[in-house]
């Protein structure tokens, strides 16, 4: 049996007359990478916020497995529990050096004091900080500092981290590096728990999604089995070169026609009006299907067999990035109608 590492149990949060976590239950097991998805305002950074012990909720517990193997209230802990580590959005120092603000850090959360140099020269590193060690964070770019945030949320090597939106302020090649940084304490066994608005980040680095809207958790599951539920599922297929203007309405027509049996014909119109596209500038089509896995291969047979002479297929795949973002699209408006998907976890 999975072993459970948190659980938030009726979660609420009121700030005066707004709710801004409302009844939110949750359920994070060892292992796990978790991504937290909502809007602006959804709650995200409240629900961490309590996580952390920064704020207090007017009602409902959190749980947390301590060092005593039991899940206990949390707010019934007399300190911050060791085992966890936390990035906070926009993190905020104290006027010091790397260096004085990481080993203050190993040393709030009893890192090894005789390991506490290497671990700090050694994320330095990972980070590509070293040069910085003894320069003063207040001078570091907004990149730099997100980089030290993460930096302290993991020093004394916890079990369970919590990184509240960690790409923000990072270039492309940092979010990349944070990226196989994640990938790495996934290896390592680490449960993680990210908040984040960046889609493309949160989907290629985590188990499974929960969304969040108004408070609620509307949504948590795989990606697969959370499209399942909207019952989306499309394939993106590029072709080597773009399709004639005069047969393009033929051409998709045709499509359509050779791929009835395998098309989804009952799409929502905010997704899509017909279950082929054909995109001019991403030179592919975009094929809404209802069916099972193999399905996909009869689907790329028909395409190469029958259609030699109008096209050729360079790539075929079901693309992860965009579904995650018809899911978050369809389930905010869904949700709107209080309409509830999957608010158990998959077994």
């Amino acid at each position: 049996m999975t072993e459970t590492i948190i659980r938030l149990e009726n979660l609420t949060k009121r700030f005066g007359n707004f709710t801004a976590v409302n009844n939110l239950n949750l359920e994070v097991c060892r292992g796990e990478t978790i991504g937290l998805v909502g809007p602006n305002g959804a709650g995200k950074t409240t629900t961490i916020k309590m996580i952390a012990k920064i704020l207090r909720p007017n009602s409902g517990k959190i749980l947390i497995r301590t060092n005593t193997d039991e899940l206990q209230d949390i707010q019934k802990l007399s300190r911050t529990i060791s085992n966890m580590g936390f990035l906070i959005d926009i993190p905020n120092f104290y006027n010091m050096t790397a260096y004085q603000l990481l080993k203050y850090f190993a040393n709030l959360q009893d890192y090894p004091k005789d390991r506490i140099e290497e671990r700090i020269d050694f994320l330095l590193d990972l980070f590509n900080l070293s040069e910085w060690k003894y320069k003063n964070v207040k001078t570091f770019s907004k990149g730099m500092t997100q980089k030290i945030g993460i930096i302290q949320a993991i020093i004394h090597d916890p079990e369970f981290v919590v990184l509240d939106e960690p790409q923000t302020g990072l270039d492309p090649l940092a979010r990349i590096e944070i990226r196989k940084f994640v990938r790495e304490l996934q290896k390592q066994g680490k449960t993680i728990f990210i908040a984040s608005h960046m889609l493309h980040e949160i989907s290629e680095i985590c188990d499974k999604i929960a969304l969040i809207n108004h408070g609620e958790i509307i949504g948590f599951d795989t990606v697969d089995n959370l499209e399942g539920a909207i019952k989306i599922r499309s394939i993106d297929v590029k072709l080597l070169n773009p399709l004639n203007p005069e047969k393009l309405g033929s051409i998709i027509e045709t499509v359509t026609e050779k791929l009835d049996r395998y098309l989804d014909h009952n799409l929502d119109p905010t997704i899509s009006k017909d279950p082929v596209e054909y995109s001019t500038h991403e030179q592919e089509l975009k094929i809404f299907y209802v069916g099972k896995k193999e399905v996909r291969g009869e689907i790329l047979k028909i395409l190469v067999k029958e259609f030699e002479s109008d096209f050729t297929v360079v790539s075929f795949y079901k693309p992860k990035t965009s579904r995650l973002e018809r899911i978050y699209a369809q389930m905010m408006k869904t949700d709107n109608g209080r309409i509830e998907l999957l608010k158990k976890r998959n077994k």
